[in-house]
């Protein structure tokens, strides 16, 4: 049992504006893990006053970049050596497979490095020489932080969401108030923990898990001058209204109905071990998942069969199980969203090849679903155009290479995809015409030195590396 019965504000833990600590359930039985302290709108505006003073008036947004890379630094490390601990916290909380939430740690030290090798080449200050010959005047270009950040994740991958925002934003010299959700409250903690140790100025960070409500209270407060979020494209269309009609700056990674395209010459064993990961990974509930996986109509049932075995092999359970590679959902509104999709399916007419709505047999005290495949799916059902979350793939036949990128673009999210085949120069022509931000070829790794977000609804602006370093400042011209 871990209570974390204070808020993390300002640099500091305070008391809480209400004393009523939220439990904190697993979902792998509902056993209460721990309790801890939810932010209210009286806890946001201290932490928004505190993080204004920090930064109108305070040393961090001066100080020099390389002091600011420093502090990274400490924190990264101090983050690495508790890299168990962390992962263990967050399978208890998530019920994502523990394998999964440890292997994670090292994609944070890779994102981190990603974004501190971004600071040390950033232009903070460069002299632009002018196109003018008969010009004598010089121009300064300064790119200074942005003002107070509101960093606002989802509950699915906390400190990889908590990165990509908070490590860019403190390194561009801002203040920073990260909501997390409240199923994340004891890993959030943790992060707080460690946040204090590194020796970041009073009013600069502040740690708050809470609600729906308390979140729109902090994107909406005044004090705030740019809001990141992650989270669903229902939830960032209500932030971006908020940002416009404030001029705020703002940053959306949201939701993905990702497609993954295996051309007829594709090694098929290779490509559905690579989907394994690419669809399945942390229980289906990623907004990166390739959910939608195109095959050719020459080799269709072959890879709907293929699809099948994989997922029929997959062990649903504890996710502190060593063989577990899937969990349960992280509550039980999802678990039955999740289910209802499945029904779903079945309604529309889709061939179910394996799993279906049932809850997988002695897991009924926790919040699992059975992984599914349909086959026989058409791109306009349902089941192939809304973000399930969930362990639930779907296999739609196309007819030639057009009609693949067709089928792929055809959706209102663009945020991620994939092309298997064993020419990859030709996987990379079919790649360049899929309309999504980011595109792997046979299963390559994602690196964090490019930038990486979502075409069309799928969000606005770019993490990572020196772009995603670059949402965090403003730029200032000054003319000699």
């Amino acid at each position: 049992m871990i209570t974390y019965d204070r808020l993390f504000i300002a640099g500091s833990w305070a008391a809480p504006s209400s004393p009523e600590l939220l439990n904190i359930l697993s979902p792998h039985d509902q056993a209460v893990i721990g309790r801890a302290a939810q932010a209210q709108p009286a806890d946001v505006d201290r932490a928004v006053l505190a993080a204004r003073a920090a930064f109108d008036e305070g040393p961090w947004p001066s100080t020099p970049p390389a002091e600011r890379i420093a502090v990274i630094r400490r924190f990264n490390a101090l983050r690495e050596a508790n890299a168990e601990k962390i992962a263990t916290l967050i399978a208890a909380e998530n019920g994502s497979a523990r394998w999964f939430t440890l292997a994670g740690q090292s994609g944070l030290t890779r994102q981190a490095n990603a974004y501190l090798k971004a600071a040390e080449e950033f232009g903070w200050e460069e002299e632009l020489e002018s196109s003018d010959p008969d010009s004598t005047a010089r121009s300064l270009v300064r790119r200074e932080p942005v003002g107070v950040v509101a960093a606002v994740i989802p509950w699915n991958s906390p400190y990889s969401a908590a990165y990509a925002k908070i490590i860019p934003a403190l390194l561009a010299g801002n203040a920073v108030i990260l909501k997390a959700s409240p199923e994340n409250s004891l890993s959030m903690g943790l992060l707080a923990d460690l946040l204090q140790q590194v020796g970041l100025p009073e009013g600069v960070i502040s740690v708050l898990p809470a609600d729906r409500e308390t979140s729109e209270h902090l994107v909406s407060h005044p004090g705030v001058d740019k809001i990141s979020f992650t989270g669903s494209t229902a939830a960032g269309r209500r932030i971006a209204s908020i940002a416009g009609e404030q001029l705020k700056r703002v940053s959306l990674e949201l939701g993905g109905k990702s497609a993954a395209i295996i051309l007829p010459d594709a090694d098929l064993d290779r490509a559905v071990q690579g989907l394994k990961f690419a669809s399945l990974l942390n229980n289906g509930e990623s907004c990166i998942a390739h959910t939608r996986i195109l095959a050719p109509r020459s080799r269709y049932e072959e890879v709907v069969a293929a699809v099948q075995e994989l997922v029929e092999s997959l062990e649903v359970g504890d996710p502190n199980a060593a063989g577990t590679f899937i969990g349960p959902m992280v509550r039980r509104d999802q678990q039955q969203r999740v289910r209802d999709y499945i029904e779903l399916g079945i309604a529309e007419g889709a061939r179910l090849v394996t799993g279906g709505p049932q809850v997988p047999q002695g897991l009924e005290n926790g919040y699992y679903v059975t992984p599914t495949v349909f086959a026989d799916v058409d791109n306009s059902m349902r089941i192939a155009r809304e973000e399930i979350f969930g362990p639930v793939l779907v296999v739609i036949a196309y007819d030639d290479e057009d009609d693949a990128v067709r089928i792929a673009n055809d959706s209102e999210y663009g945020l991620s995809g994939g092309v298997w085949s064993a020419d990859e120069a030709h996987a990379l022509a079919i790649a360049r015409r899929m309309r999504t931000g980011t595109v792997t070829v046979n299963g390559a790794s994602v690196g964090f030195d490019g930038p990486f977000g979502g075409f069309k609804n799928s969000g606005i602006g770019r993490e990572y590396g020196a772009v995603g370093l670059a949402q965090y400042v403003e730029h200032k011209t000054i003319t000699l």
